[in-house]
């Protein structure tokens, strides 16, 4: 049996909701593990949640931020994506928006693939 036979099962992908398990983050054992870096979670709803995300960058995290409370075209996110781009021209990283909801912003030695895995 193979892994994705394992995964999806023999005759594919026929699972009910009830076959899935919550995972519980309290269910974890975190603090045996550290890390240099970690993924952070933001959202940007204006512009003074850029400073955490700056600090987190400057701080070597990895910035994952969600804009959907922005329009792409709207000049406020212009200017909180050029201050982001800036921060990431600093530190050596990299910054790309995934589709129009998320940014993703890197320190120095993290960079971002522009292609999708599997095609």
């Amino acid at each position: 049996m193979g892994l994705m036979s394992k995964i999806l099962g023999e005759s594919g992908p026929s699972r009910k909701t009830d076959d899935y398990v919550e995972l519980n983050a309290d269910n974890f054992d975190t603090g045996a593990v550290e890390s240099e870096r970690q993924v952070r979670i933001a959202r940007i709803s204006g512009s003074k949640d850029v400073i955490d995300i700056k600090d987190a960058v400057y701080d070597g995290d990895i910035v994952v931020a969600d804009i959907t409370r922005h329009s792409t075209q709207d000049t406020t996110m212009e200017r909180i994506s050029d201050e982001l781009k800036q921060v990431a021209e600093e530190v050596g990283g990299d910054i790309v928006q995934k589709d129009d909801d998320q940014l993703i912003i890197t320190p120095a030695g993290v960079t971002v693939s522009r292609e999708r895995l599997g095609q």
